[in-house]
């Protein structure tokens, strides 16, 4: 009988099955949209859509901006699937379980998760709708005790030590800048690390200060525990950031961050980051 934290691997090949009875795509590729992302969803062709309440055992979404779907189908000649919508912790659901499509993903046979995420910039040389490539991370929870894989490990999906150096995929990453300079979006193209905190909260002043201080370039609420999930299936993970606001660092020029200013710039750059992506995805053809 498992006794870990998370699903068993049963439990993931089950849901994997279930889907498989509902859909006659074979995924190689994974691509999880973030808030106000989720529009790439909208250019899949010959579409499977699986609302996440209609699937057994998997978790719903609850934040605006997060539809709660899978999509199924074709993309620049890549078979896919799609999450508009992510989980995250500060639901109320464990971190474990935030992942649990990660897992499903491999078990239909992705091999290759394209991350999207919306992220506050810290880096002072961000502007507000700049890319940001991740090359690096800080796993804030893991390193506070709540590393995703923590409690028991099965084999079957990973090693219970993991090696995180080298998460974020090279290759990938030289294809995204080739991707950008391709389209004219070099100059609001970066590269740096990405932190995760928990959330709902956004940063204070200090906590900003803090987080500049570790070498961290953008904060977000999400996505690390999914590269490390992918990671610990060997995955091959790519991520990129779109910085939908600028953390304040100063008291005198603190200024109140809200969802809705994400989401708005989300839409505001939406055609840039489809046309990314899917530059992306005929690169790797």
């Amino acid at each position: 009988m498992w006794m870990g934290q998370g699903p068993s691997y049963e439990e993931v090949h089950e849901i994997a099955k279930t889907l498989e009875g509902k859909t006659k795509y074979r995924p190689t590729l994974g691509i999880v949209c973030g808030s106000g992302l989720g529009g790439l969803g909208d250019l899949v062709e010959e579409a499977d859509i699986i609302p996440y309440d209609e699937i057994p055992h998997f978790p719903v979404s609850t934040v605006p901006g997060h539809m709660g779907k899978l999509v199924f189908g074709k993309l620049k000649g890549q078979i896919v699937v799609l999450m508009r919508g992510r989980l995250h912790c500060y639901e109320g659901y464990p971190m474990w379980k935030t992942t649990i499509p990660i897992r499903v993903m491999k078990a239909l046979g992705v091999e290759t998760l394209f991350l999207t995420n919306a992220a506050g910039g810290i880096n002072p040389d961000f502007n507000t709708g700049d890319i940001m490539i991740i090359r690096d991370h800080i796993d804030f929870a893991g390193l506070s005790g709540e590393c995703v894989l923590r409690g028991a490990n099965d084999e079957r999906f990973g090693p219970r030590f993991l090696a995180t150096v080298g998460t974020w995929d090279d290759a990938m990453n030289e294809l995204a800048e080739k991707a950008a300079k391709e389209l004219g979006l070099g100059d609001i193209l970066r590269r740096g690390v990405y932190v995760m905190i928990g959330g709902p909260t956004f940063e204070t002043v200090a906590e900003s200060r803090l987080l500049k201080n570790f070498g961290a370039d953008a904060v977000g609420m999400s996505t690390v525990a999914e590269a490390l999930v992918g990671r610990h299936m060997g995955m091959k993970v790519f991520g990129i950031s779109l910085i939908t606001d600028k953390c304040c660092l100063d008291y005198t020029t603190a200024k109140v961050t809200t969802h809705e200013e994400v989401l708005a710039i989300g839409q505001k750059r939406a055609k840039d980051l489809q046309s990314l992506a899917l530059k992306i995805l005929e690169l790797m053809q």
